[in-house]
């Protein structure tokens, strides 16, 4: 007995058939009980077109007479129970596309929820003050890289490029030279000079000699 009570007690789950899906099963049931029908009046018109056939054959023409006008009033029937049919159809498939606009619009109605919940929790005042946060933070980093640059000399420039050029040979496999560190002797510009000259004098003469 105890055991029954608390079975007894427990909450049914509710039913997820709603009324608007048991209406569309019901249309269907009739939908379908239609087409039996049909299915049953055709068979007996058949069946009748046969007898009275056979009632001519057998000479009682009376008999076959009686046959063919309930032929034609099972006829009008079938032709009444194809204009149920088409409504019940119609009927049914409307109340599904309502259906499905009922979901569409609980699914427009449930965003539209959320929505409202994300624009709650951002405040315009606190978006404004973030995007200006960001935008100083920009143009910080602007300045401070306009500083590192004009505190850079064009030599410190050149062995950035060199440092750059180094790295990227690295990254393709590439053995660069290496620059060399040992500073060269200052040249003497007058033996240059005098260098120059003598080279000069010594063509002409090897020219004149040609010449002769």
């Amino acid at each position: 007995m105890g055991a029954f009570f608390a079975k007894s007690s427990k909450k049914t789950a509710p039913s997820r058939i709603t009324d608007h899906d048991k209406a569309v099963l019901q249309l269907k049931q009739q939908r379908d009980r239609l087409k039996q029908y049909q299915k049953r009046i055709e068979l007996q018109l058949e069946n009748d077109r046969l007898l009275a056939k056979k009632c001519l054959q057998q000479g009682r023409k009376d008999r076959a007479k009686l046959l063919l006008r309930k032929k034609k009033y099972q006829e009008s029937m079938l032709t009444n129970a194809d204009k149920q049919l088409d409504n019940l159809e119609k009927l049914a498939a409307d109340l599904e596309f309502a259906q499905v606009e009922m979901r569409v619009l609980d699914g427009l109605k449930q965003g539209n929820a959320a929505l409202k919940k994300v624009h709650e929790m951002l405040d315009i005042n606190e978006v404004e003050r973030i995007m200006d946060e960001t935008r100083e933070g920009i143009e910080k980093q602007q300045e401070i890289d306009a500083i590192l640059t004009d505190a850079l000399t064009p030599q410190d420039e050149e062995d950035v490029l060199a440092e750059l050029d180094a790295l990227e040979a690295e990254e393709d496999g590439v053995q660069l030279p290496e620059v060399p560190t040992e500073i060269l002797p200052p040249v003497d510009e007058a033996a240059a000079e005098e260098k120059a000259e003598t080279k000069a004098i010594s063509s002409k003469t090897k020219k004149v000699l040609v010449e002769a």
